[in-house]
């Protein structure tokens, strides 16, 4: 039944309608045109089907289906359809931007396999990349191992970065005599002899490329991955050094890549053109030290525009995929044709702009604690109040829009006079209690009047920012958000139902997490990072589905198992004739697969409670049939979902 309050509220708002969530919510700023609004409120992901045409799916139609084959939320959605759009965005813009400029090299993209290492998105990239020759790179052992299983296509590159022992040398060498394209790419000083003298007991001439220390810097929260301080890479009083050990073994012929990188999500092109412009003249000089070269590779960089502001903030980016590629062709193109220089093959390692879009985490809202000073009647003042609290409720009843900064004022001072009373022991824990009370209710008036304003007050502006309600969400932002956590990364985050009504409430999202740092307090918004979600008021009756977007690079990789919080459920999802299909359905952890990371035995941990149930029988504390209902209770948490379960 729904509450007579909800159902003024949605009176009022009768007109709104799902365009006007559309651009509350930025969806077509952000969403690249993957995602959008239907006209009966549902978030819809376009999807192709069977006959080749992109059609638009309710994500909340996914999810009903999913809950009726059991599969509860949180779920991370993957689509396929959106990881071979960007991969075709991607080399159609090179080769439209090579095709217009007259380009005479060829691009050939890398996905980096640290941006997501899962299986099913590492074999989606290689099968659907390879009509492009679509290749990969890896930057450690295990990446190497796992990479060089799916490389099929002679033309496409498996560029080699990272920390090498002779074992990775070894396995690379080996690849490229079974006739895999990899190059081992210098990143350290010493490493040049250990691959000489592995590639010298093999009996194999090394495909090498260098990795150049840039002064110039990126920009955004990797600008530190270019420039002096760089860990990685060699500035170029050692890249003159690995040439001359090369002359000196002559092996200089092995030399043909040249790599940098600026950095993750360059949101500047200004930047990234300053940048390839210092790299193109080390390629030509190079060239002119007699290496054959031939392979330009710039790294990673290409931005993902996560709030669709379309600006250089660290979170966006003032470019487009096509503009990048132009950027690139056109400064390469023109600086080699001045120097007399082929043009090289164009590397590119974009795995961010690859894979963002194609995951979306999805999870349920299990609570709300509403914000203080919401009621609609004032708390009651004691028959005998105190001088304190008399003046805080005359304060609250003299508030009117003229006086509201006084008000404001006298509020927090009389507020601030009651708790040192109550320090000193003047003031009982009950007229403390009322006193907050008043408080927050002023608090409450105060922020629907400034509602209304359309200049705030800085001093008020905190009054917004902190009547919020608080929504709690089941969903581990350690787990499934570590960059929102750790570097403040902003991602889009909506409802995906209810959208032909207002979301009346302001809100911040709480995880289940049992940590303060347990919360998205930073959303995007078209003039600012804004600090509260609106959201629809929490009825309970059904599930209310909220939905973060672009989660597809990095996040399940550095995810990690806070309060032993483990994977989510997986489900990827196409269409055919029409209909959703879920297919790659992979369960969450369970709560014995977490205390196994963490080196619990399921086994040990029932025969110690079993052990710990049996003593409490034999004092009397427990009947022998409640042991078993606790045992059978113990095993059934054991194999769980660590999440919500309803």
């Amino acid at each position: 039944m729904v509450s007579r309050k909800h159902t003024t509220i949605r009176r009022k708002v009768k007109n709104w309608t799902a365009a006007d969530s559309a651009e509350l919510y930025c969806i077509d700023a952000w969403s690249n045109g993957y995602f959008g609004v239907s006209r009966n409120g549902e978030v819809t992901v376009n999807l192709v089907d069977t006959d080749g045409e992109k059609r638009p799916v309710s994500l909340h139609t996914i999810m009903k289906g999913l809950a009726e084959r059991g599969t509860d939320a949180p779920v991370l959605l993957r689509f396929r359809d959106l990881l071979r759009a960007r991969i075709d965005e991607l080399n159609l813009s090179f080769h439209k931007a090579i095709q217009e400029a007259d380009y005479q090299g060829v691009y050939r993209g890398v996905y980096p396999v640290k941006v997501n290492q899962q299986r099913e998105i590492v074999e989606e990239i290689v099968s659907y990349g390879a009509r492009y020759h679509y290749g990969l790179e890896a930057g450690s052992k295990p990446e190497l191992i796992a990479a060089m299983a799916q490389m099929k296509d002679p033309q496409a590159f498996l560029m080699c970065n990272g920390y090498k022992d002779d074992e990775f040398i070894d396995l690379a060498l080996m690849a490229q005599r079974m006739g895999i394209n990899i190059c081992l790419i210098l990143e350290m000083p010493n490493e040049l002899p250990a691959i000489l003298e592995r590639a010298r007991k093999l009996g194999i001439d090394p495909n090498l490329g260098v990795r150049v220390r840039l002064a110039a810097k990126g920009s955004g929260h990797w600008s530190e991955s270019a420039g002096d301080r760089s860990v990685f890479g060699l500035n170029t009083a050692q890249v003159i050094d690995v040439v001359d050990a090369l002359k000196a073994a002559d092996k200089l012929h092995c030399l043909k890549v040249l790599h940098y990188h600026q950095g993750s999500q360059i949101p500047n092109i200004s930047v990234v053109r300053e940048g390839l412009t210092e790299a193109c003249r080390m390629y030509i000089d190079l060239v002119r030290e007699g290496a054959p070269m031939g392979t330009l590779d710039m790294g990673g960089g290409l931005a993902v525009d996560y709030d669709g502001s379309q600006t250089n903030f660290h979170s966006s980016c003032n470019y487009t995929m096509e503009e990048y590629a132009r950027d690139i062709v056109e400064v390469v193109g023109e600086l080699c044709t001045k120097c007399g220089v082929p043009h090289p093959t164009l590397v590119t390692e974009s795995g961010r702009a690859i894979a963002a879009f194609h995951s979306v985490l999805v999870f349920n809202i299990l609570d709300v604690a509403s914000a203080p000073g919401q009621d609609a009647r004032p708390p009651e003042l004691p028959e005998k109040p105190s001088e304190i609290l008399k003046a805080l409720d005359e304060t609250r009843r003299m508030l009117t829009r003229k006086n509201i900064q006084e008000c404001y004022n006298d509020a927090n001072y009389y507020r601030d006079q009651l708790r040192m009373q109550f320090f000193y022991g003047n003031a009982s824990l009950r007229e403390r209690g009322i006193g907050e009370a008043i408080y927050w209710h002023i608090m409450g008036l105060i922020s629907r009047r400034i509602a209304e304003m359309s200049e705030i007050p800085e001093d008020l502006k905190e009054v917004s920012d902190n009547m919020v309600d608080f929504y709690y969400g089941n969903f581990s932002l350690f787990q499934s958000m570590p960059d929102s956590w750790a570097i403040d990364q902003l991602f889009p985050v909506m409802p995906i139902q209810r959208l032909c009504e207002r979301p009346t409430q302001k809100t911040v999202l709480v995880d289940i997490t049992c940590d303060c740092d347990g919360k998205v307090d930073n959303f995007i918004d078209r003039e600012d990072v804004a600090h509260s979600l609106p959201l629809h008021e929490f009825e309970g009756s059904e599930n209310y589905y909220v939905a973060v977007f672009l989660v597809g690079a990095y996040q399940e990789t550095l995810g990690d198992i806070h309060n032993l919080l483990g994977d989510t459920n997986v489900v990827s999802v196409h269409l055919e004739n029409g209909r959703p299909v879920y297919t790659q359905e992979e369960e969450g952890d369970s709560v014995a697969d977490v205390l196994s990371y963490v080196k619990y035995d399921s086994r040990d941990l029932v025969a110690r409670f079993r052990t710990l149930a049996e003593q409490a029988v034999e004092e009397g504390l427990i009947s022998p049939r409640q042991r078993r209902e606790a045992l059978e209770a113990y095993r059934t948490g054991l194999n769980g979902y660590t999440y919500y379960e309803l």
